[in-house]
């Protein structure tokens, strides 16, 4: 049976965690000790900490990291006194999930599954979702929104880091242009061929109507956003934005 691209981004991301990837470095004892003192920062994007004033109160809040694996978010949280649950299909993602909670003595809620399907939890289940940029793997976004919508609690709060799809338009030095828009391997033989070759996994670009029109219209109310870079590249040397984070309420 042919595998799903979901299957196959998953195992890619654990082929870069294992690489070295910076998305799969857990945080280390000392940040976590920072953040139960009241001294810590969380990415949505490459370079911008996320507004402290976009989160709930954090003590017993209830929190899904939405393909949010790699131990680097959901220990802050822990820390802080929220009880996090975990959602991503990365084997590598969730193990260092694991590791990181049986190091410093916290528990956590583990779903290994694939966001793309019906979310695994109950109608009004959480708090708060973090949701760093990540839906780039995934074609279709907008069932991803419904979920989200369906799972929190009123007055719940999505976070979610995005990509605006530009960057698919550039050759890997980021100096020529060298696709069109949108970018979608499943439909494109030699986009499939040239990502698999690269080990680049199976993305896809995504329209503002798709990520932010595509929550509205799952009943979300906008509520901030900003734009960040990349970390590195031309592009970032530029200050050529090429991601957004949003805040948006389920009223």
């Amino acid at each position: 049976m042919e595998k799903r691209y979901t299957e196959i981004n998953a195992e890619t991301i654990d082929q870069w965690a294992a690489s070295g990837w910076e998305w799969g470095q857990p945080v280390s004892h000392e940040v976590y000790e920072r953040a139960k003192a009241g001294e810590w920062s969380v990415l949505l994007t490459p370079t911008k900490p996320v507004p402290k004033d976009w989160f709930c109160s954090m003590k017993g809040a209830k929190i899904l990291g939405l393909a949010s694996g790699g131990g680097q978010q959901m220990p802050i949280f822990s820390a802080l006194g929220a009880k996090c649950t975990i959602l991503d299909y990365s084997t590598a993602q969730i193990n260092s999930e694991r590791m990181v909670a049986q190091r410093e003595g916290y528990e956590i809620d583990i779903v290994q599954a694939d966001m793309t399907k019906p979310l695994p939890f109950p109608d009004k289940s959480f708090d708060l979702i973090f949701h760093p940029v990540s839906n780039c793997y995934v074609e279709d976004v907008c069932p991803i929104w419904k979920e989200c919508f369906r799972v929190l609690k009123r007055n719940g709060i999505l976070l979610a880091g995005l990509d605006n799809g530009f960057n698919f338009v550039f050759d890997d030095g980021q100096t020529n242009f060298k696709y069109k828009l949108p970018y979608n391997p499943l439909k494109d033989a030699d986009l499939y061929k040239e990502a698999v070759e690269k080990n680049d996994g199976l993305q896809f670009s995504h329209t503002i109507e798709e990520q932010i029109g595509g929550q509205l219209k799952a009943g979300f109310v906008l509520k901030d956003i900003y734009q960040d870079t990349d970390a590195t590249g031309n592009l970032h040397d530029f200050n050529v934005p090429l991601y957004y984070a949003t805040m948006a309420v389920k009223v």
